[in-house]
């Protein structure tokens, strides 16, 4: 891989540890990707899981864990992106099941998959205004109240809500 894409590999941990993983820089996630999915010497074929991550010092993380139907290892890649900025290359074209799980990281952290064919929430309402997970999120007072059109849950909000605050 380091032979392949160079400074693009940014830190390897193969042996010794139980999970052995590579940081990439995240401009090269998909080209990195693809080669570990089509190389015959490595095959990962399986996405078991994407993660988003956030390490508090203003980097968000993605954490790609990775399995070989045929090989039978297993690697994991991770990359960072700023807080401000946090943009990675999507790779629901290489493993359809990341379109979900990317889903799931841009609802939760944020961190925006370019090139993704649907990235929307997946968890959260279409009108939160934030991401959860982060570590500088801050809970609001009120958990009951969710935007929506039914009555009954509008009376239900006025309760716990000054009336400015509540809209029709």
């Amino acid at each position: 891989l380091k032979a392949a894409y160079g400074d693009k590999v940014l830190e390897a941990k193969l042996e010794g540890v139980p999970d052995p993983f590579v940081k990439v820089a995240p401009a090269a996630v998909y080209d990195i990707a693809a080669f570990l999915r089509n190389d015959p010497a490595l095959e990962f074929d399986f996405l078991m899981c994407l993660s988003g991550t956030d390490n508090g010092k203003n980097m968000l993380g993605v954490v790609y864990h990775l399995y070989s139907m045929t090989q039978r290892h297993k690697i994991t890649v991770k990359t960072e992106v700023p807080r401000d900025a946090a943009t990675v290359p999507t790779v629901s074209a290489i493993w359809p099941t990341a379109n979900w799980h990317e889903r799931e990281a841009y609802d939760m952290f944020g961190i925006v998959f370019e090139g993704h064919p649907d990235l929307r929430r997946i968890l959260m309402w279409d009108g939160f205004k934030d991401y959860p997970m982060r570590k500088d999120y801050v809970e609001p007072d009120d958990y009951e109240y969710e935007p929506t059109p039914h009555d009954d849950v509008l009376e239900k909000a006025k309760a716990h809500l000054p009336k400015q605050e509540v809209k029709a």
